[in-house]
């Protein structure tokens, strides 16, 4: 859907509107299981459904535009996930395993790393590998790359400022390009 369409969405869902809360639905929730699924592993679902059931429940004292929305969403799934991890005295979601993708190898070259990873991590495969990174470079990384998010939306939705966002997404993408090169029998070190 368009921005504006999202947009028009989101205030009907604030005024009660069953289609338009299905509309922000089908935009969002592929990223927000995406973004559950790095930190809980296959507990996703769960984390989302829950995560869903209170932005429905909250949906109408809810102030601010799209990006807010967004970031909103997040929070709560994020929240969702932390009371999850916590209730099973888990410190770190376990990542599946490392499985390669070479297009991220080239995420640390010039340019902003973190709008680079918008375009280029979406798929699953790249969120396994983002979650073996420690957890606040993962969390900065799936904020502004899957789920879209801008540097300050996800520092509100981290409790940080956009500079440190900006900065354990950069240092978080480094480091996976440094893994995949790794992997893939690459000789150069990134710095």
């Amino acid at each position: 859907m368009e921005p504006d369409d999202l947009e028009d969405a989101l205030r009907k869902a604030i005024g009660g509107d069953a289609a338009g809360f299905v509309a922000l639905y089908r935009e969002l929730q592929p990223r927000l299981f995406r973004y559950a699924w790095a930190l809980v592993g296959q507990d996703a679902d769960d984390v989302t459904g829950e995560a869903w059931l209170q932005i429905a429940r909250d949906l109408p004292s809810f102030f601010g535009d799209l990006d807010g929305f967004r970031g909103w969403t997040a929070s709560i799934t994020r929240h969702r996930a932390l009371d999850l991890i916590k209730a099973r005295n888990r410190r770190q979601a376990e990542p599946r395993g490392l499985q390669v993708l070479p297009e991220l190898a080239d995420l640390t070259a010039a340019g902003d790393t973190a709008e680079a990873a918008i375009a280029a991590l979406s798929t699953a495969q790249a969120v396994e590998i983002i979650a073996s990174l420690p957890r606040d470079q993962a969390e900065a990384v799936l904020l502004r790359a899957v789920v879209g998010l801008s540097a300050e939306v996800a520092g509100v939705v981290l409790n940080k400022r956009a500079g440190a966002v900006r900065v354990a997404a950069h240092r978080g993408l480094k480091t996976l390009a440094r893994q995949i090169d790794r992997v893939s029998g690459g000789a150069e070190d990134h710095p």
